[in-house]
């Protein structure tokens, strides 16, 4: 399922997106970026695109499991980390079960691409 890599991969980018944008929450509501919750922010995003790069290994996914997660841990200290990694932990729950069900199909022959 390489196919399946690549939306992994898009998923975390767009993730880093949206984690970047809660460092101007952090600049105003949290306390500045040199906190503790701004270090927090910061390795979250290094995390992510560090991620991307180990897609191919077997427990790829229990990594990007572990940070979300620590982003819903983080509710305690900012609210909208918690809430993104709440949004995004139902969104790869939504990709896992859509690659179980191709899977499922694919092992089935139910697939269009396998009609003849």
């Amino acid at each position: 399922m390489k196919s399946f890599r690549g939306i992994m991969a898009g998923t975390l980018i767009l993730e880093v997106v949206v984690v970047a944008l809660a460092l101007p929450v952090v600049a105003k509501l949290g306390g500045g970026i040199g906190t503790g919750t701004g270090y927090l922010v910061l390795a979250l995003i290094v995390a992510l695109i560090g991620t991307c790069a180990i897609l191919k290994r077997p427990w790829a996914l229990w990594v990007i499991a572990v940070l979300h997660l620590v982003m819903i841990v983080s509710w305690v200290a900012l609210t909208a980390l918690g809430a993104i990694g709440v949004l995004f932990t139902l969104v790869w729950a939504y990709l896992l079960w859509l690659r179980r069900d191709v899977a499922r199909r694919m092992a089935e022959g139910r697939l269009p691409s396998q009609q003849s």
